[in-house]
């Protein structure tokens, strides 16, 4: 079962080839993680003192940074190390933003650089409930940021200063997991997304899209034996390296590691090349309906 697209790019800012263009875009729309193992996000000396799981307070598992608003999420430092977090971060978001914008030209339109995390903590033996176990397979989906047919695509960054790698698992295709689960998911009722809006629950309506992404998330992580059956692969990204994923195609968990970045940009279907490969379009041949 074929899961990466290595492309081997070194560090550099010049324009790249079509070539390495149209194998970034063609492996990421058919479901594979597009794989750069010597291009990493450049961390600093000064940037040593945020290399620990302190930095975050008791109730969270990730630092959050939004760039359109430079604002930090999730932490308890102080006031010296807080600036100094928001610069790391910003300099990331550049980054990733920059980097997008090398090897998948094609999303330039329609492209919205979401929220930004730094991921601390060491996530094997980390507590969690089963909704939020990210070392469960899942596909994503956002409970109270409905997409509404927004592509997912997740860059990150294993900046693991003891060169520990970031392990993760593979599962099976979209179409399969959808076509796993699709009959144990009851239809939306009725006026439910009206409701979650009016109180809040949902920033934005939630569609029949949104609906069932999210129960096909919170299906994969609560089966027990599918967690622990299904065909899966093991990847090793190293410290150094960066990797990209359609996040809400790519069946996949976090298994080991600690010291991570990542940036979530929200891309519009319509700028995609094979729209037929989206999750949107798989949801609909397998309902019967148009869920947007």
């Amino acid at each position: 079962m074929k899961t990466t697209e290595v492309i081997d790019l070194g560090p550099g800012t010049e324009a790249l080839s079509q070539d390495v263009c149209d194998r970034t875009i063609e492996a990421l729309e058919a479901g594979y993680v597009v794989f750069l193992p010597r291009y990493g996000f450049p961390v600093t000396d000064s940037d040593k003192p945020l290399f620990s799981p302190s930095l975050l307070n008791k109730d969270s598992k990730n630092v959050s940074y939004n760039p359109a608003t430079r604002k930090l999420g999730g932490i308890t430092t102080s006031q010296e190390t807080t600036a100094l977090l928001q610069g790391m971060m910003q300099r990331f978001a550049d980054f990733a933003r920059q980097l997008l914008m090398r090897v998948s030209p094609d999303y330039r339109n329609g492209l919205n650089q979401a929220r930004a995390s730094f991921r601390p903590v060491e996530i094997e033996g980390r507590a969690s409930s089963w909704r939020k176990d990210d070392t469960r397979l899942h596909v994503d989906a956002f409970p109270s940021s409905p997409t509404q047919g927004k592509r997912i695509l997740r860059l990150f960054c294993n900046i693991n200063p003891d060169g520990r790698g970031r392990i993760w698992r593979i599962g099976e295709p979209f179409e399969q997991v959808a076509k796993r689960f699709l009959s144990s998911i009851k239809p939306p009722v009725p006026f439910s997304a009206t409701l979650l809006q009016l109180f809040g629950i949902t920033k934005s309506r939630q569609t029949p899209y949104d609906y069932y992404m999210l129960r096909l998330h919170d299906a994969m992580k609560a089966d027990e034996r599918y967690q622990a059956e299904v065909e899966k692969i093991e990847l090793d990204f190293p410290a150094g390296s960066t990797w990209l994923v359609f996040a809400d195609q790519v069946s996949h968990a976090a298994i080991r590691g600690q010291y991570q970045l990542e940036q979530t940009f929200l891309i519009d279907l319509e700028q995609l090349r094979h729209k037929d490969q989206s999750p949107l379009r798989t949801l609909e041949r397998l309902v019967g309906q148009k869920l947007i």
